[in-house]
């Protein structure tokens, strides 16, 4: 039995309605993904955005600023205390003609620079002279125009190696003279090759930074790799840890993760 010119009918309105719901969908998937890469797009830009004008993560490779900063430590950098210069933004663009809302470091902050030799890699340290200051170590004793910082002993720090072994160190804590307080430690019991300098004379825009890790710094002592360091080449001021991981755990040890992380450090503020 052939079918009647109503059914037919029927059918091909339905035919064109599924026709176009089927097109309509087909249409979803392809505007789904503009949509997730314009999503992707704009996470990117704020997330620059943050990076360049507010906050920007780093993490500690090195045991130059123990006891204050651990290998392992992560922490967010200010990118506004210092205000902005080429190297505030990403991959160092030359965007930024010396620097804009400038406001200097001041003695005491522990500041991100980019180093003098390269321009490029980025140290933290702490700073110790301003613009103009006159810097020497006497014995392990920091001096300051002339006069030797106020320092006392207070317990050993242990330090704990990657091979398990464990040290104590003389520790002490430093007061500069606009009473910022902070602890160091001396591994090399002030006859380290960095205990003795010259007298070292600040220039203009520059400022004279120092590892807390005394004996184990390369720091604006070592004129030939660090020295002076340029105002412009300032990154920020560290402001607070994030996270902390005494690496024990390796990436593909899950397991191990919970007992390597450093609670105790976690959203803790940098002296």
């Amino acid at each position: 039995m052939a079918p009647n010119d109503a059914g037919k009918g029927q059918s091909a309105e339905d035919t064109a309605s599924r026709t176009g719901g089927a097109d309509r969908k087909a249409g979803k998937p392809a505007g789904s993904v503009v949509e997730t890469l314009r999503t992707i797009v704009y996470a990117v830009l704020i997330a620059l955005f943050v990076r360049t004008v507010a906050y920007e993560p780093f993490n500690i490779p090195s045991g130059s600023m123990i006891p204050t900063l651990l290998v392992g430590d992560y922490l967010f950098v200010s990118k506004f205390s210092y205000g902005y210069s080429r190297y505030s933004l990403p991959f160092g663009l030359p965007l930024v003609s010396g620097r804009v809302l400038a406001d200097a470091p001041k003695r005491g902050d522990v500041a991100v620079f980019k180093l003098p030799a390269d321009n490029s890699t980025d140290y933290i340290k702490r700073v110790i002279g301003l613009p103009g200051d006159r810097i020497q170590m006497i014995d392990g004793i920091l001096h300051i125009n002339g006069k030797a910082i106020e320092r006392h002993r207070i317990e050993d720090y242990v330090l704990h190696s990657q091979f398990g072994t464990v040290q104590r160190v003389p520790q002490f804590v430093e007061t500069l003279p606009n009473g910022r307080s902070y602890r160091i430690i001396e591994t090399d019991h002030n006859m380290g090759s960095m205990d003795n300098t010259r007298e070292y004379q600040v220039p203009d825009g520059h400022f004279f930074m120092m590892g807390d890790n005394r004996d184990n710094s390369l720091d604006s002592r070592a004129t030939d790799h660090v020295g002076f360091v340029p105002f412009v080449n300032y990154v920020g001021r560290a402001e607070i840890l994030f996270f902390s991981t005494d690496q024990s755990a390796r990436i593909w040890e899950i397991w191990k993760w919970p007992f390597a992380i450093r609670y105790a450090r976690i959203f803790r503020g940098i002296d």
